[in-house]
């Protein structure tokens, strides 16, 4: 089965029905076997999921990869802009990541759009985004910066997550987002949305989709605080999962790039007893939506230990199911990683102990924040024990895809 062209942003009446903790049966994504067999051609390289789990490979012999993983988020504050991008860093730092048993990071590809007094070369918006919201076109260098990007992460064999935007995106920083009114305005308006996908989403993928190791897009940096925090905009949920998914169906209807929102804890990412709602689940998403498309691919929340009192601690928990009997409440209906977590370890564990005991209660990943030591949590010197551990452990699941 073909995926379906994206032909334009109107809502397709088909009547899903896709259940809170699941996929409906009828959904075109539910065989993974035909998912992939796309108009793109297949390669064995490339992440897909299979039940719970993350492979690569053949299609009729499947390895399982597990994600030791990390942030690596920017090493300059936008740094695919202008001349900010230093290709020299970038390069060694993915064969440091490699080196020490690291295969995948979470790269923002954006951080805002540098409306503000503190970008490092005295960059404009690199984003031609009006006063309304509306996306008419990208500068040049940011495809360019990217082009490297991808190419030093197939050298290196290092999978990237790709951060779209982040909450940052929407509250204001005289250093460098002066201006975070367009980007609520443009959540506010379907035909703004539709014009960050034509401009923005659809050519970040047609340029990118043949590179296996762009393995998925993470559209949106901790959305939570978007809609709780008045600094933010406190914008409601419907703005927020309409974005999520208009981009998520055109990137699922044109690639087989996976899509995945990092929440910042599972306040909402989850339909159980005790939280607010998965607002990213198939069936949030669709209400808005009508699209089968408008379905993650995988959760991927972020846990710090003010989280525990809440929803307690994930790596002692298995992602899916009530606190009651061992979960941390996500729906068992795709895969989970933790996206996010302090680099220096959660209280009471190291971070070797955190990574082996995710993988003991079958998270299919870490990525620790961060590699390159962009605040107080930790870098690579906290990182790379512990995933030199797994990895020396495991490395027929960090590197099954090696040549």
């Amino acid at each position: 089965m073909k995926r379906l062209c994206f032909v334009c942003f109107v809502m397709i009446l088909i009547g899903v029905s896709a259940s809170a903790c699941g996929r409906d049966t009828a959904d075109p994504i539910e065989s993974e076997n035909e998912t992939f067999l796309s108009a793109q051609a297949f390669d064995p390289l490339r992440i897909r999921t299979d039940g719970d789990y993350l492979v690569v490979g053949a299609l009729d012999d499947p390895q399982r990869i597990w994600i030791n993983g990390v942030n690596t988020p920017w090493n300059h504050w936008n740094d695919f802009v202008g001349n900010n991008f230093d290709y020299t860093w970038w390069d060694e730092h993915f064969a440091l990541l490699r080196e020490n048993g690291v295969n995948a990071t979470r790269i923002w590809i954006m951080c805002t759009n540098n409306y503000g007094r503190g970008n490092r070369y005295g960059q404009g918006p690199f984003l031609d985004m009006d006063e309304n919201g509306m996306i008419h076109g990208v500068d040049e260098s940011h495809w360019r910066h990217l082009d490297d990007l991808f190419t030093i992460a197939e050298r290196h064999g290092v999978y990237i997550m790709a951060t779209f935007m982040s909450f940052d995106h929407f509250q204001y920083n005289e250093w460098h987002n002066a201006d975070p009114y367009r980007w609520r305005r443009m959540l506010q308006s379907p035909e703004a949305i539709a014009s960050f996908v034509t401009h923005y989403t659809l050519p970040f993928v047609e340029r990118f989709r043949n590179n296996p190791f762009l393995w998925s897009i993470d559209l949106m940096n901790e959305p939570d605080w978007v809609h709780e925090n008045v600094e933010a905009g406190q914008l409601p949920w419907r703005y927020l999962s309409l974005f999520f998914a208009m981009n998520t169906a055109a990137i699922r209807q044109n690639s087989n790039i996976h899509v995945t929102v990092g929440m910042a804890f599972p306040k909402y990412n989850s339909d159980l007893s005790g939280y607010e709602g998965n607002k990213v689940s198939d069936a949030f998403m669709q209400n808005l939506y009508t699209n089968p498309y408008a379905a993650l691919d995988f959760w991927s929340p972020h846990y710090y230990d003010w989280v525990e009192q809440w929803y307690g601690h994930p790596f002692t928990s298995r992602p899916f199911g009530t606190r009651a009997r061992g979960g941390w409440g996500l729906c068992d209906s795709r895969p989970a990683l933790i996206g996010e977590t302090t680099a220096q370890g959660t209280e009471g564990f190291t971070l070797t102990e955190d990574y082996m005991n995710a993988f003991a209660n079958g998270w299919q990943g870490v990525m620790a924040w961060t590699s390159n030591a962009v605040d107080w949590n930790g870098g690579f010197e906290d990182v790379f024990g512990a995933t030199r551990y797994f990895y020396a452990r495991h490395p027929e699941l960090v590197f099954p895809h090696i040549r």
